[in-house]
């Protein structure tokens, strides 16, 4: 198996079968990941070359406006997708086999987590995993320890209150708080602006 194929089967949302060509590259994936992310964590880089490190931990340029505070954690990296003037936070941790695409102007807050593997139900086969993607639209701004799990779409210009864990999608320009969170404002129309 190659990464083409891998991620193939990731993005297809069929399950991870524990011991399956594609869960025994998922673990030579996560060495990878594990070594660039030392990296990143391990030191003062300027910004310039904490971009071409995270660059290359998801195997894709990103933008000159991507900032971000390590530490940093992943556990794959290859499936994570970045738009133009993102902001991660320090202390952020991105389960990525699923797929995480984040939009233009996010901004994600000190210790987020985002999720995008389920393990399965049965007891017999709870070594299997089962991929969904995060989608997150332009500016969203998610606060600080919210949690973010699999299969959840946050729509644009939503706020994610602060240790929020969010189990489904998020309707735009709304403001959702809470475990498990719930929409609790509308953002107005002269905020938009």
């Amino acid at each position: 198996m190659d990464l083409t194929e891998f991620l193939d089967h990731l993005n297809s949302g069929e399950p991870v079968r524990g011991g399956s060509p594609a869960h025994q590259f998922m673990h030579s994936i996560s060495q990878q990941a594990l070594k660039l992310t030392a990296e990143i964590n391990g030191g003062y880089h300027e910004p310039h070359q904490l971009r071409a490190l995270f660059s290359q931990l998801i195997g894709q340029p990103v933008d000159e406006s991507f900032g971000l505070f390590p530490p940093f954690y992943t556990d794959c990296g290859k499936n994570i997708h970045i738009g133009k003037n993102v902001f991660i936070n320090m202390g952020c941790k991105f389960q990525d086999q699923g797929g995480i695409f984040i939009g233009d102007g996010a901004l994600i807050g000190h210790n987020v987590v985002l999720a995008t593997l389920n393990h399965a139900h049965s007891p017999q086969d709870r070594g299997s995993m089962i991929p969904a993607p995060i989608h997150i639209g332009k500016n969203v701004w998610i606060g600080a320890n919210a949690t973010v799990l699999p299969g959840v779409t946050i729509g644009d210009g939503a706020i994610v209150a602060a240790g929020a864990v969010v189990n489904r999608d998020v309707p735009e320009n709304t403001i959702v708080a809470g475990v498990p969170a719930k929409v609790v404002r509308t953002i107005p129309e002269e905020a938009k602006a």
